[in-house]
């Protein structure tokens, strides 16, 4: 149709080419927004890693050694001290996991994947941080506490990990828990409507 020709019978126009979401609705967010926003909770859970990493550290129970001058031995061997660390990690990233996706989704409420991507990539992150950050801050190598303390002493073993798959839990956690709540209280694309308006 040229400019100067009258508009066709019956009110109908050529639809409109815009950016819009999959429904044509105008207000789809710009991917760079979306990959800006992912990079900031990204950043923001890792530096939340420090706050588990303090909490794994005050709470993982601590495994008695003692040394008899020549070797370092585990006081108590029968004891499931030796994965309560592991335990205590892992029951703290779920529980970080599924807050920090109910503050992702009340501070944003739109999904996407960017945004999941980015809060898995933090919680992966988080979770090293707290890691490497507890065993720093834990007792010290066994041996050197051993030459340090002599024969008898009794100490507390490194603060370690020895399952690393729990580094996993606050990013499935959080990935998890955030699709649900997407899923069930995210906006709603409207009802597609007939094309010839009924």
């Amino acid at each position: 149709m040229t400019p100067h020709e009258p508009p066709p019978p019956g009110g109908w126009h050529p639809p409109e080419t815009g950016v819009g979401g999959p429904d044509g609705s105008a207000d789809a967010e710009p991917l760079g927004t979306e990959v800006r926003r992912a990079a900031l909770v990204a950043l923001g859970l890792a530096v939340a890693g420090v706050l588990l990493g303090l909490l794994w550290l005050w709470l993982a129970p601590r495994i008695p050694l003692f040394t008899d001058g020549k070797a370092v031995y585990v006081k108590n061997p029968e004891s499931e001290e030796a994965i309560g660390a592991d335990g205590t990690f892992v029951l703290l990233g779920l529980g970080f996991g599924a807050l920090s996706a109910l503050v992702v989704f009340w501070l944003f409420r739109r999904g996407g994947i960017p945004l999941v991507v980015g809060m898995a990539v933090g919680g992966l992150l988080g979770s090293v941080v707290a890691w490497q950050l507890g065993a720093w801050l834990g007792p010290a190598d066994a041996v050197e506490q051993a030459r340090a303390l002599g024969k008898g002493a009794v100490f507390d073993s490194p603060l370690e990990l020895q399952a690393k798959g729990a580094l996993l839990a606050w990013p499935i956690a959080g990935a998890l828990v955030h699709l649900a709540m997407t899923a069930l209280f995210g906006p709603r694309d409207p009802e597609p409507t007939h094309p010839m308006g009924y």
